[in-house]
């Protein structure tokens, strides 16, 4: 968490677009049904009733979702503790299946599921309840009890969403790990939480390549004396080594259990998962989200967000190892009883077009994406979209980091030039949307618009005081939110510092701003400030004006110390397809940002490269870069893609 000792920035560039949403679009909102129900004739008087009464909303969402025994108090707050649904009891993962096994949805479509080779599986919510029910069981007869840790190191396969399902059936926590990981980071998070058993895969191909998982499993867990079982599924059909004593077959497991496995009753507060992010230093902290807050605003924000209908086909393209799968791959969709698609493999295999043609075989209405896979896309250009019919596409959603004007009109215009994009701002820390449209919403690209119902957010100084339209500031929320993690596992003094950074608000250490309008416009990590001349400018605005050149596929900004200046700007570029990197080429973008953005904020440094630092959920590592061009340590580098 920042100390705060840094120099905020305002608004330079400008965005006058603003596209507003379809008579029809608002007309079959979600959220525009709830809008009447309420008694209320538009939005914005809805959204001012949540933020005076964001217990009776909460409460409204709540009541649509199955409880074991209700609620005795909606939200009792002891800052910085907070508890929603405090006195019920209840249980995600039977809210997920159970209660749709006496409904026609039983035998609606829950998952279509492709490899990254081709292979096809379709799995019914039937299916799906029956699946978890036989591996709850078979998890219980091997001890698996409420509050165990159970760490999940698998690829992008139905099982992996299985296995979280039938954990939390038994009250047990799961603790997914992203299979790219490291053995070091896998270890790490498995001593950190104490795990009792993994479950994991002999390995999986991704771009081809054999990935062996076991192999990285087996080198862990030699560390990890807490780990009484591994349990592993057999994908690719390598070899492995198998330790008798200790690993079991998925397969085995399967065949021997019980067709039954009650959902253990808990708290609303008990804790669901826990799920590790890192700081720019230190050890990964191991965030902690619970059952009935998880459950409640996942439903929330996937049935007004997202817009999800009866008949929609969705996809996230995110992975379930990260908070974005944990919430809109599983849980979200789930509990509103939709149909999604869930794709193992790389967007550009066997070629570009992977991810339009499966748009088009499973006509997706709904497409969840992350700004990083869209300039990947861009990359490759338009025609790969073009070569397939992209028309069942009525809602686009972008995750991750903000989205540049420059991606965010691309992936419009691509798309069809008609669907509204919901740009959603939220973190591991917050467990579901927090700043984001709303298909009623007028959009302006680039922003994430106003914060969802219930929470009020505000752009402050250092002295928590609302700053003016177009100052930057801290991006703070005023109050708790019942997906809001509950603490850091074994370290509840860094949770608190969430907030106590400013008294009494909740900072995660973003920078923003706000226009005449109220809407957010998020700058990054307030760390991504650089000051030359004594001007304050944010990395994201000064990326944003390289991308849109139409020769930029994606750029990365950092300061470098300067004696005369405070900082220089040193500009990371990545080209689109089919560019050369050329003297001319580096002097005609600096002349793009000039006239973009400023004088100013011109890069005194470009260098041309193939890729950049990122996380494996696609947030580019800007300090990576730093350290590496100022040859400094690194620091933290378990979430590091490559």
């Amino acid at each position: 968490m920042s100390d705060l000792n840094f120099e905020m920035t305002d608004r330079v560039m400008s965005e006058d677009r603003v596209f507003p949403p379809s008579e029809e679009t608002v007309r079959d909102a979600n959220v525009t049904a709830y809008m009447k129900e309420k008694g209320f004739s538009d939005y914005e008087a809805l959204y001012q009733w949540s933020i005076k009464n964001p217990e009776d909303f909460w409460a409204d969402m709540a009541s649509e979702l199955p409880w074991m025994k209700p609620w005795d108090t909606v939200m009792e707050w002891t800052p910085p503790y907070v508890k929603w649904f405090n006195g019920a009891t209840c249980n995600i993962s039977y809210a997920c299946l159970d209660r749709h096994m006496t409904t026609p949805r039983r035998n609606k479509v829950a998952y279509y599921w492709e490899g990254e080779d081709g292979k096809t599986i379709t799995y019914t919510y039937q299916d799906l309840y029956r699946a978890v029910n036989r591996f709850s069981n078979a998890l219980a007869k091997l001890g698996v009890t409420k509050g165990d840790r159970v760490v999940l190191y698998m690829p992008r396969v139905m099982e992996q969403i299985i296995a979280m399902l039938s954990v939390a059936r038994l009250g047990a926590i799961h603790s997914i790990v992203y299979s790219g990981f490291s053995h070091t980071a896998l270890a790490d998070r498995i001593q950190d939480g104490e795990a009792k058993l993994i479950i994991t895969a002999d390995g999986y191909y991704y771009r081809n390549k054999l990935v062996d998982l076991k192999a990285i499993v087996d080198e862990a867990v030699q560390t990890c004396p807490s780990i009484e079982h591994v349990i592993y599924l057999t994908r690719a059909g390598n070899p492995i080594h198998i330790n008798r004593e200790r690993d079991l077959p998925w397969e085995v497991l399967m065949d021997t259990a019980g067709e039954t496995q009650p959902a253990v009753e808990v708290s609303s507060e008990d804790p669901l998962y826990m799920l590790y992010t890192s700081g720019t230093t230190g050890r990964p902290k191991g965030i902690i989200h619970v059952h009935g807050g998880t459950m409640v605003q996942t439903y929330a924000t996937t049935k007004f967000v997202l817009d999800l209908k009866d008949n929609d086909v969705y996809w996230c393209t995110a992975d379930p190892g990260w908070v974005t799968g944990h919430s809109y791959i599983v849980y979200g969709p789930l509990l509103n009883g939709a149909t999604s698609v869930f794709y193992e493999g790389s967007f550009d295999i066997p070629d570009a077009g992977r991810w339009w043609s499966i748009i088009h075989k499973y006509g997706v209405n709904v497409w969840y994406t992350t700004p990083t896979a869209i300039r990947a896309l861009m990359r490759f250009g338009a025609g790969w979209a073009n070569k397939h019919d992209l028309s069942s596409l009525r809602l686009l959603g972008s995750v991750g980091e903000p989205i540049n004007p420059g991606a965010w009109s691309w992936f419009r215009e691509v798309t069809g030039d008609k669907d509204p994009i919901m740009d959603t701002w939220w973190q591991t820390e917050t467990g579901g949307h927090m700043i984001t449209p709303l298909p009623v919403t007028p959009l302006k690209p680039g922003s994430a618009t106003r914060p969802f119902l219930g929470i009020e957010a505000d752009v402050v100084d250092r002295d928590g005081n609302s700053v003016p339209a177009n100052k930057g500031g801290y991006l703070i929320i005023r109050k708790p939110w019942p997906s809001l993690m509950r603490t850091i596992y074994k370290d509840s003094e860094r949770y608190e510092k969430y907030w106590n950074t400013l008294k009494g608000v909740y900072f995660a250490g973003d920078a923003a701003h706000k226009d005449p309008d109220g809407y957010f416009w998020i700058q990054g990590r307030v760390d991504d400030v650089i000051k030359k001349s004594g001007y304050r400018l944010g990395t994201s605005e000064i990326e944003s004006a390289l991308v849109s050149h139409p020769q930029v596929a994606e750029a990365a900004v950092i300061g470098k110390p300067d004696e005369l200046r405070g900082e220089s700007i040193k500009a990371f570029v990545i080209l689109r397809s089919g560019y050369p990197a050329t003297e001319a080429l580096m002097q005609e973008l600096r002349n793009h940002v000039r006239s973009t953005v400023g004088p100013i904020a011109s890069p005194d440094e470009i260098t041309f490269v193939d890729s950049l630092p990122k996380t494996r959920s696609g947030k580019i590592m800007r300090r990576v870069l730093k350290a590496q061009e100022l040859g400094q340590p690194v620091g933290d580098l378990s979430t590091l893609e490559e």
